[in-house]
Order: structure tokens, then sequence, then C-alpha cells
């Protein structure tokens, strides 16, 4: 077993896990943070998706041993402490970018992510940008809107797919 600390949504998070222990299952099972999803077993469709030291991370691809000392951030720690969603969250839910939920906190954390590395990014950069991130409900076109409202951007100009 292996000691490991870590900052989770801005509180101190301890544990013991064995050497093989994913970021994803210590935030699920440990924290009992599960809004992080578990998906594909195979780091292919970002359900899993956690912020680590503010990048994007497949928590699934991630031992938790590794996240020693990191600060981590799930989807349950982007809301204000008053349940306030965050802009990428309203985003989302005004724009209807979601169906099942599944895929929703992944996709919440990626864009995120996309936006703080390109504050205006264009339709097609999100897109690209999503490429690790499946849906198999929506298309992506509401995802898309939302992202580009959270920015700040247009959405009009979206063309339906």
């Amino acid at each position: 077993m292996t000691d490991v600390s870590m900052t989770v949504n801005g509180k101190a998070a301890t544990g013991s896990v064995e050497g093989r222990t994913l970021l994803v299952q210590f935030l699920r099972e440990d924290l009992g943070l599960t809004g992080t999803h578990v998906g594909c077993d195979t780091s292919q469709c970002g359900a899993c998706v956690v912020h680590v030291n503010g990048k994007a991370v497949k928590a699934c691809t991630m031992l938790a041993a590794e996240a020693d000392g990191a600060e981590v951030t799930t989807i349950e720690g982007m809301a204000a402490p008053d349940g306030t969603l965050n802009t990428v969250q309203q985003a989302f839910q005004d724009h209807h970018g979601l169906q099942c939920g599944f895929c929703t906190p992944g996709m919440v954390m990626s864009a995120a992510a996309l936006l703080e590395e390109n504050p205006s990014p264009s339709e097609q950069e999100i897109r690209e940008y999503l490429e690790g991130n499946i849906c198999r409900c929506t298309g992506y076109h509401n995802i898309v809107k939302a992202i580009m409202a959270a920015s700040g951007q247009d959405v009009t100009a979206i063309a339906a797919e």
C-alpha cells in the first residue's frame, strides 16, 4: 500500500492505495466523488476527465500515486460552494449540451480546459479538442454550441448537422 495525499476540489484528501489503483478509482471509491465516470476502461471515451494541476487528464490512465501532491479538480469542484454553476456548466444547461448525461462531466472538464488554453476557439477547434470524448446521444451539435456560448461567442452561426 502507498499513502497518497492531494488537494481535491480545494480540500486535503489522503488515503492508502495499492500501486495499481487508478486516480478514477481513488476519486470514486475512496473519496465518494462519483461525478467522474468510468465509461470504457480503455481511455477512449473521456468520461473520466479531471484536471490535475490545471491540465485535463483522463483519470483512468493515471495512477492515484502519480497524483500524490497534486491539485485535482473534479466535476464536483467546478460549481461555486453555494451550488451556482460555473460558466461552462451553465452553458451546457442553457444550450442543452447533454442528453443522458453520462459523458457530460468529462465534456465539461474538457471544455473548461480548452477554454483555459484557447478562450475563443472556433467550431472546428472545439470539435478537434473533443476528439477524446465520446457522446453517444447528442451528435455534439449542442455541446459545441454550449462551449462557444461559454466562450462568449455568437452561437447562431453554428450550422445544424
